[in-house]
């Protein structure tokens, strides 16, 4: 019997709650930027992209709470979370007509074959940055009824005030005991402008510092042996030395995990070995209770690399708030976020059953 304890559907309001930055993806697909002139865009998160595949993928009731401008990226912003059937907890801003605060942008190349995919940011006067403690009313959220709640490492990253209202959130989601899951996401470049002024040694010690402090309220975490070395400052092997696809430096970090955070019950990733930008090779896995899990490895043809790790992180959380098996969850994570890789943008295209297919060792014959 797992000790990681999920609360029952009856009388929830929702089976998820997520807490993030909501921003848009602009895409010019294979197009190098200096010379692109079209963009698609994608409304995204990565605290986000989790409800939204749990609500359209999964059918299952889910919720944001993030910053919300009054101006038109918001209003596209709004009807994309309606549309993902996602409820919505906003704190409205008003923007000035000139500076913001703005909807963050982020700008991604999808990159091809030997070329690597490019991503880099606009979150400049964001709004989700001057979100803080106070921003919602957790106590009024949380008597709805909220089986699960999310955040990450993205969204802590913006600010102080950021990482402080996951922390007031987590205590709120303990207190009306949902599960806590937290993905690490580590971004070098979102922890060094946070830690302005700092050498890069010393923000990477900040941000383990703050990591660290989030971790010990946290019952899933999501994060990869990288993730956990430089997000939460715990020693493991040379990750440069083992192969992407061998997990035994993953494996080898969990009880440096149990050491430090004993509150933590599961940890899972993504694994990733990159022939080229649009050929990997995909697994996953799951430590959970002192055991341990893998998925197959499966050869992908990828589309669109952003979003896969969101896709694989929604099919776990939805198999283990469903009663599925240690197993069978990892292996609707697996599945799902291999399919997100074959579609552009960052949320599931996907139903159930295509999920169920792949997950059982489905093959791409044509459905007639």
């Amino acid at each position: 019997m797992s000790s990681l304890s999920i609360p029952s559907a009856d009388g929830a309001t929702h089976d998820l709650l997520a807490l993030g930055a909501l921003v848009t993806r602009l895409d010019p697909g294979i197009v190098p930027f200096t010379e692109a002139s079209e963009y698609s865009l994608y409304v995204s998160g990565g605290e986000y992209n989790v409800a939204s595949n749990l609500s359209t993928c999964f059918g299952m009731k889910t919720a944001i709470a993030s910053a919300m401008v009054n101006y038109p990226i918001g209003r596209r912003i709004e009807y994309a979370v309606r549309k993902a059937g996602v409820t919505p907890y906003y704190k409205h801003f008003e923007h000035d007509g000139v500076r913001g605060p703005n909807m963050a942008i982020v700008w991604s190349d999808r990159g091809h074959g030997v070329r690597a995919p490019v991503v880099f940011y606009n979150r400049s006067n964001e709004a989700a940055q001057q979100l803080k403690p106070g921003s919602f009313d957790w106590n009024a959220i949380f008597a709805k009824g909220v089986r699960w709640f999310h955040s990450g490492g993205i969204f802590s990253a913006l600010s102080p005030a950021t990482s402080e209202l996951v922390i007031e959130a987590m205590q709120a989601a303990k207190k009306a005991g949902a599960v806590v899951s937290f993905d690490l996401n580590y971004r070098a470049k979102l922890w060094a402008v946070a830690g302005q002024g700092l050498s890069a040694a010393q923000a990477s010690e900040g941000a383990a510092k703050t990591l660290r402090k989030i971790a010990g309220y946290v019952d899933v975490l999501v994060g990869n042996e990288e993730d956990l070395q430089k997000g939460l400052g715990l020693k493991g092997q040379d990750v440069e030395s083992k192969g992407q696809l061998d997990p035994s430096a993953f494996f080898g970090m969990m009880e440096s995990v149990t050491k430090d955070f004993p509150n933590i019950k599961a940890v899972a990733t993504t694994l990733r070995e990159v022939q080229s930008t649009n050929r990997h090779s995909w697994s996953a896995v799951l430590w959970l209770d002192g055991k341990t899990y893998q998925a197959p490895v499966a050869q992908l043809d990828v589309y669109d690399r952003v979003g896969g790790g969101d896709g694989f992180a929604s099919g776990l959380f939805y198999g283990l708030l469903t009663g599925q098996d240690p197993q069978q969850s990892l292996s609707l994570g697996w599945a799902h976020g291999a399919l997100v890789t074959t579609t552009p943008g960052d949320t599931s295209m996907f139903s159930l059953d295509q999920v169920l297919a792949f997950a059982k060792g489905g093959s791409a014959r044509i459905q007639r």
